[in-house]
């Protein structure tokens, strides 16, 4: 098989990586002959790479690391991690056995069924002593794993973009990624949806089966992956070709799920029921009347919610059936999971994490991705501020100031939104490369449009 040929170095077209290069090496010169390398060697200095966020995200946490995670001293230092709430809230420390047993002292996390074994599993390896060294221990098993698991996604992400894989650069020094690796687990289904779609990419409907159904059973946003395959799938011509994906998503959830359950029900609904049960959350625009004395009832929150999933099923299939060409699976899958995280019942801070592999493999400029990092970052600092103003209402954050960052914050997931609906539609946009129109269009490629709808 001849391996793919390289496309040109962004440094030629991206602005912001022009000027970056200028300080790293300087721009390829127009009669300078690169050095050929396979797509291999960068998919490994960008995963190496990858380290520079972990850290970062370790570092980020040195106050609560080192002094324990109280409040409202980790709100106001913003190091607070939901691993460590967990860890002591949940008894993990009795491990997965106990998880699995379902008796009564075992711990049950609010999170998908694999997500919660993984967290009773690494909290079964905490050694015996205080409950301040034990929590710190399992925040740094968690900071190992995590980094392990963003330096496969980024690898993964390379690997799915074989022409131009350094758009994996977007994750190996992703800031959203700095900020929120170990605030809470979600790198674990980020990460196998990374897989699933690389496996996708390769024309092997059983293995991107087999991996989506882990990653729903470790989040739940890969839902959405089925809907845009098969979105795109008909337009294609070949439904069909999405069945066995279907199929195998469904079992592997199914089993996992079934595990769980049939030693532990309890824990296997959790994370079903605590979302249930919730109201609206901080990060969701349904948060804005709450905040200012009229709070929305949880019913209606739920039914909000509902509503996006719906939106973002019905707006994935026009993005995916209308246009000049036919989209990227990334480009419509960005989309979809941006409505569904800005018309949640909450938007916590880690979500942000889902977008970071979809803004690589679509193709999106840095300029784009660090504006919506820029007000990322704004709203994580906000957040952590106004939560710590319950406790110390004269140093917290005014509520005005907190809708303000919000209101950014979900402006900047609208733009990225925009900006791909926008490249979705343009017959030959700049962002993607004539000779691959679509990176993870696997069984898909090549193929000619059957069903094209017409928005007028």
């Amino acid at each position: 098989m001849t391996p793919p040929t390289l496309a040109p170095t962004p440094s030629r077209d991206d602005s912001i990586v022009r000027q970056a290069s200028q300080v790293a090496g300087g721009p390829l010169g127009r009669f300078a002959v690169p050095l050929v390398r396979g797509w291999r060697w960068y998919a490994a200095a960008l995963a190496a790479a990858s380290a520079v966020p972990s850290v970062a995200s370790v570092l980020l946490r040195g106050y609560c690391i080192e002094g324990g995670w109280r409040s409202p001293d980790q709100f106001f230092h913003m190091c607070f991690s939901d691993l460590a709430a967990t860890f002591g809230s949940q008894q993990l420390g009795w491990g997965l056995g106990a998880f699995l047993a379902g008796r009564a002292e075992a711990p049950t996390p609010a999170h998908p069924p694999l997500t919660s074994m993984l967290l009773a599993a690494t909290g079964g390896l905490v050694p015996d002593g205080s409950m301040e060294s034990r929590t710190r221990f399992f925040v740094v098993v968690w900071a190992v794993l995590g980094a392990l698991l963003l330096a496969l996604l980024t690898g993964w992400t390379a690997a799915s973009s074989r022409r131009m894989p350094l758009r994996a650069a977007h994750v190996a020094l992703s800031p959203v990624a700095a900020l929120t690796l170990l605030v809470a687990p979600d790198i674990l289904g980020v990460a196998l949806t990374g897989a699933a779609l690389l496996a996708w990419s390769r024309s092997r409907p059983t293995a991107t089966g087999v991996l989506l159904g882990l990653a729903v059973s470790a989040r739940s946003y890969p839902l959405l992956v089925l809907v845009v395959l098969w979105a795109l799938a008909v337009r294609a011509g070949r439904p069909r070709a999405v069945l066995p994906v279907l199929a195998w998503t469904l079992g592997v959830a199914g089993v996992v799920f079934g595990i769980v359950w049939l030693r532990n029900p309890t824990g296997a609904m959790a994370g079903y029921d605590s979302w249930l049960g919730a109201g609206a959350g901080y990060g969701s625009p349904w948060v804005a009347p709450q905040l200012v004395g009229s709070a929305i009832p949880s019913v209606v929150v739920s039914m909000l919610a509902i509503a996006g999933w719906g939106v973002a099923v019905v707006v994935a299939t026009l993005v995916a059936l209308s246009g000049p060409r036919r989209p990227g699976v990334a480009e419509v899958l960005l989309v979809a999971v941006a409505i569904i995280l800005v018309t949640g019942k909450s938007f916590p801070v880690q979500s942000s994490l889902w977008l970071v592999p979809l803004v690589a493999l679509a193709g999106l400029r840095w300029r784009d991705h660090l504006l919506w990092a820029a007000a990322e970052t704004l709203y994580f600092g906000a957040v952590w501020l106004t939560i710590a103003g319950l406790s110390v209402p004269d140093r917290g954050l005014p509520t005005g100031w907190y809708l303000l960052f919000l209101l950014l914050r979900l402006l900047g997931v609208g733009w990225l939104a925009w900006r791909v609906t926008r490249q979705a539609r343009e017959r030959v946009p700049f962002e993607v490369d004539p000779a691959e129109p679509d990176p993870l269009a696997g069984p898909l490629a090549g193929l000619r449009d059957r069903v094209v709808v017409e928005v007028r």
